[in-house]
C-alpha cells in the first residue's frame, strides 16, 4: 500500500511537472509567435512609411511634371532650355555644374534622347569656350569628369548600366577626347586694345578686384602675369578672406598651418582645405521652385502663379537640389 501511495505521488508530481513544462512550452510558443508578429508588423510599417515617402515625392514632382510634361531628370533636362541658358553669363556656371553632377552619378538614368541632348549642350559649351576663351579650366575639368565616368561605365556595359549601343558611347568618348585636345591647343591672344590695363590701376583697386575672385587657382594664375601682380597675389589678407568665404571657422581650425615666421599661412591652408572640404558654390542665376504651384523656372523669369505674393513662394535650387528632386 505504501509503495502504491509512493508511486501515485511520483506519478502525480510527474504529471504536474509535465503540465508545467507543457504550459511553459505553450507560453514560449505564444511568445515566439507574438515576437515574430511584432517583427513582421514593424517591417510592414517601415515598408508602408517608405512607400508613403516615395509616393509623396512622386506627387511632389508630379505637381510640376504635369505642367511641363516631364517626370524624369532626363525629360526635365531636355525641356528647361539649357541650350539658351549657357549663353547667359549669369547661368553658365550653374549649367556647367549641373552637367558635371550628371556626369558623376546620373548618366545611367538618362534615356537615349536625354543623352543626345546632354551631348549637344556639352558641345555648345565647348564651342562657346573656344570662341570667347573663357572658363577653359572649368570645362576641362568637366570633360575629364565625364570621360572618367564613361570609362568606368563602359567596362561594365555587359551589365546594361548604360542605355544605348556600346559603339555609340565609344564614339562619344572620342568626341570628348577631341574637345579636350581643342581646349589644350587654345592660344590666348592679347587684345589689341592699348588703353588702361589692369596693372595701370592703383594697387588698392587691383587688390580690391582680386578679392572678388572665388578660386585660388585664378589668383595664382594672375600672379604669374607680371611681377607686381605676383606680390599682390601673395597677400595674406587676400588668402585669409578666401578661406573664410569658402570654409567655416571649425574647418579652418582643424587645418591650421604656420609659416616659418610663426604666422598662419593662409595660402597653404586654402589649398589644403579644398582637398578636404567642398568649396562654397556661387551662381549669378539659379533655377527656382515655386512652392505654391510647383513650377520650375529661372530666377527673374515670371510664371503664371495664383499666389498673392509669388516672390515669397520661390525657393532657389542649387544644381544638387535640382537633381535630388528626381530621386525617389
Amino acid at each position: 500500500t505504501r509503495d502504491s501511495e509512493s508511486l501515485l505521488c511520483v506519478i502525480h508530481s510527474f504529471c504536474k511537472k509535465d503540465d508545467y513544462n507543457k504550459e511553459n512550452l505553450f507560453n514560449s510558443l505564444n511568445y515566439d509567435v507574438a515576437a515574430k508578429k511584432r517583427k513582421k508588423d514593424l517591417l510592414n510599417n517601415k515598408a508602408k512609411i517608405q512607400f508613403a515617402v516615395r509616393e509623396w515625392k512622386m506627387l511632389h514632382i508630379y505637381g510640376f511634371c504635369t505642367r511641363h510634361g516631364y517626370c524624369t531628370l532626363g525629360e526635365a533636362f531636355n525641356r528647361l532650355d539649357f541650350s539658351s541658358a549657357i549663353l547667359d553669363s549669369r547661368r553658365f556656371n550653374y549649367v556647367v555644374r549641373l552637367l558635371e553632377l550628371i556626369a558623376k552619378s546620373q548618366l545611367t538614368s538618362l534615356s537615349g534622347i536625354a543623352q543626345k541632348n546632354y551631348m549637344n549642350i556639352l558641345e555648345k559649351v565647348v564651342q562657346k569656350v573656344l570662341e570667347d576663351q573663357q572658363n577653359i579650366r572649368l570645362i576641362r575639368e568637366l570633360l575629364q569628369t565625364l570621360y572618367t565616368s564613361l570609362c568606368t561605365l563602359v567596362q561594365r556595359v555587359g551589365k546594361s548600366v548604360l542605355v544605348g549601343n556600346i559603339n555609340m558611347w565609344v564614339h562619344r568618348m572620342e568626341s570628348i577626347l577631341h574637345w579636350q585636345q581643342q581646349l589644350n591647343n587654345i592660344q590666348i591672344t592679347r587684345p589689341a586694345f592699348k588703353g588702361t590695363t589692369f596693372t595701370d590701376l592703383p594697387l588698392c583697386l587691383q587688390l580690391n578686384i582680386m578679392q572678388r575672385l572665388s578660386d585660388g587657382r585664378d589668383l595664382v594664375s594672375l600672379g604669374q602675369v607680371a611681377p607686381d601682380l605676383q606680390v599682390l597675389s601673395e597677400d595674406r589678407l587676400l588668402w585669409k578672406k578666401l578661406c573664410q568665404y569658402h570654409f567655416t571657422d571649425r574647418q579652418i581650425r582643424k587645418r591650421l598651418i604656420l609659416s616659418d615666421k610663426g604666422q598662419l599661412d593662409w595660402k597653404k591652408m586654402y589649398f589644403k582645405l579644398i582637398r578636404c572640404y567642398p568649396r562654397k558654390e556661387q551662381y549669378g542665376d539659379t533655377l527656382q521652385l515655386c512652392r505654391h504651384c510647383h513650377i520650375l523656372s529661372w530666377k527673374g523669369t515670371d510664371h503664371p502663379c495664383t499666389a498673392n505674393n509669388p516672390e515669397s513662394c520661390s525657393t532657389s535650387l542649387s544644381p544638387q537640389d535640382f537633381i535630388n528632386l528626381f530621386r525617389f
